[in-house]
């Protein structure tokens, strides 16, 4: 079972239905035209079109196994205090005293560029049930890091 934000959900649905309905037919259509040219033995374009359909099956194939095992959580049964699931939280590097701030989410919508990280991470297990003011200790590949939680929100 995935636990996700609804958010992240939507966000899978939404790629699901692109798929689906835009970029398939799409692939599907090259394939029928690449097939009227003749000759596919030596047809570039048609085995060209295949491997993307092949490839776009795949991702297809792949989301709605996610979907399937998805679960949307409540955010009223959330430990507001506590690092979980969606935890929005501000910590600090005691080594160098920079900030970060991160969001705890679910391994398919974790991305570094927005701020997201993988409750599967080094980071976010170490942080796991700890509250605001705890330091936590984090093997990360570049060494062990020291982590000061600044602050815990939903």
């Amino acid at each position: 079972m995935e636990y996700m934000s609804q958010e992240g959900y939507d966000k899978l649905v939404a790629e699901l239905r692109e798929l689906e309905l835009v970029e398939l037919p799409r692939v599907r259509d090259a394939i029928a035209e690449a097939r009227d040219k003749g000759d596919l033995s030596e047809n570039f374009e048609y085995h060209a079109a295949k491997r993307e359909q092949g490839r776009l099956l795949g991702q297809i194939r792949f989301k709605q196994k996610v979907l399937e095992n998805a679960r949307v959580i409540d955010r009223s049964r959330l430990q507001a205090d506590r690092v979980g699931l969606l935890s929005r939280i501000e910590l600090t590097n005691i080594a160098n005293n920079r900030s970060m701030k991160y969001m705890v989410v679910n391994p398919h919508e974790a991305n570094l560029t927005e701020g997201k990280i993988s409750i599967k991470s080094p980071i976010a297990q170490a942080l796991l049930n700890k509250q605001a003011g705890d330091v936590v200790e984090v093997r990360v590949p570049a060494g062990l890091v020291k982590l000061r939680i600044e602050s815990v929100e939903l």
